[in-house]
Parts: C-alpha cells; sequence; structure tokens
C-alpha cells in the first residue's frame, strides 16, 4: 500500500480523534451547568443551596430567586457568608446565578480553585444568556430584594 491510499484513513482517524476529545470536554463541562429550571426546583427541594452572587442593586431591579439565598460577590465577606450557609461544607452542592451567566462562570471557576466540589453555574442567569432566556422569562418565583 502507498502512502496515498492510506491518507483518507488517516484524516478519519484525525477526525475522529478531534470529534471525540470536544465531545469529553462538552460532556464534563454539561454536568457544571443547570438550567434555571433545574436549580429552582432542586434548591426549593433542599438538594442546592442557591445563590444570587449579583449586586445588591440588581436585586432591587428584579428581585430574587425565590428560594435562594442573595450573597453577592460585590460585597466582602463572599466566602465567610457561603461557608455560614452551607456549614462550612465544601463538598455542598452550590448552584451559583447572576445576570447573564458571566460572573456566575468566574466565581465557580475561583471556588473550585478554593477546593470547593459541588459547584454548579447556572448559566442563563436572571436575564438569560446563550444557555436559555434566563429565570425572569421563565416566569420562575421571585421574592423582594433584602
Amino acid at each position: 500500500m502507498n502512502s496515498a491510499s492510506n491518507k483518507p484513513l488517516s484524516l478519519i482517524i484525525k477526525a475522529f480523534v478531534i470529534l471525540f476529545s470536544i465531545s469529553i470536554v462538552n460532556f464534563a463541562n454539561a454536568a457544571d451547568f443547570m438550567s434555571v429550571t433545574e436549580a429552582s426546583k432542586l434548591s426549593k427541594s433542599g438538594v442546592v443551596y442557591l445563590v444570587d452572587i449579583r449586586h445588591p442593586d440588581e436585586w432591587k431591579q428584579t428581585g430574587v430567586p425565590e428560594s435562594a439565598a442573595p450573597i453577592s460577590m460585590h460585597v466582602g465577606g463572599f466566602l465567610q457568608k457561603l461557608a455560614k450557609l452551607t456549614g462550612g461544607k465544601k463538598d455542598a452542592k452550590i448552584a451559583l446565578i447572576c445576570a447573564h451567566g458571566n460572573r456566575s462562570t468566574y466565581i465557580s471557576d475561583e471556588l473550585e480553585k478554593r477546593g470547593f466540589t459541588g459547584i454548579i453555574n447556572v448559566g442563563e442567569g436572571m436575564l438569560g444568556s446563550k444557555q436559555g432566556p434566563g429565570w425572569l422569562a421563565a416566569k420562575l418565583p421571585v421574592k423582594k430584594a433584602p
């Protein structure tokens, strides 16, 4: 067999390896995300802690998810307040929500660097993102800001 006849097979193998690698990365990251509907249901039932990390001014504009703990990343004592909520358990299931999923992505990464193992990103956020329409558009319940 000459090298010309092996070329199509080689390209197929390379394409398979690339697609397989991408699917593993996507599968691994998929577990880190949760829809707003799931977050609402699981936080109401106590399976996860839902934490709204937005600025208090944002809470006043839209309200806070009904079953969420408002712990702003913009106010001092964020880690201490989170530890108080979870009883200091770094393996607690904590779902983070912000406006569009950007800050919750950042904080998710930072918490994982600090040893938290149960962090979940509610990437739709309150106002929607490429992951979905968001908490408000889904007409999920909110409570008045503290």
